[in-house]
């Protein structure tokens, strides 16, 4: 898979070997919850309902390897999609990188804490529902404080 390169964060994505790429995640789960999009004006809303492999208590698949056979849509995100995707939260290790930023203060990688991107209110851990016991996307939408 990989060795995992000193401060390889701070590389270009499109040279990340796979291990850094998965280990560039922070973990916030916010790219598992549903988002709605106005037709008109392409807005995009946030909602706290997750993904139904979404471990709503921690913020991780709970079957990661295998979430493309549970969930066809599941978005497989690559270095070139990082920068395209304007709903991934301003905060995202991804999107960052790919816009040229530098990871934020709390990111793992930097602070040696896997919780710290709860602690900063960027993740979804505690805060969200399953899509299994959800209802209507309408009633779930949230404004996250990036």
């Amino acid at each position: 898979m990989g060795a995992l390169r000193e401060r390889f964060w701070e590389r270009p994505l499109a040279d990340l070997n796979r291990a850094e790429w998965e280990a560039l995640c922070d973990g916030c789960g916010r790219c598992c919850l549903h988002k709605l999009e106005d037709e008109d004006t392409g807005e995009i809303e946030e909602t706290n309902v997750a993904c139904r492999l979404l471990d709503c208590s921690t913020a991780r698949c709970s079957d990661y390897p295998n979430r493309k056979a549970f969930v066809p849509d599941c978005l497989q995100l690559t270095p070139s999609l990082a920068g395209k995707l304007p709903w991934l939260p301003e905060t995202c290790a991804y999107r960052r990188r790919a816009e040229g930023e530098p990871l934020p203060r709390w990111h793992y990688l930097l602070t040696g804490s896997r919780e710290d991107v709860h602690l900063a209110g960027a993740g979804a851990a505690g805060r969200v529902i399953s899509e299994t016991k959800a209802g209507p996307l309408e009633h779930h939408i949230v404004e996250w404080s990036d």
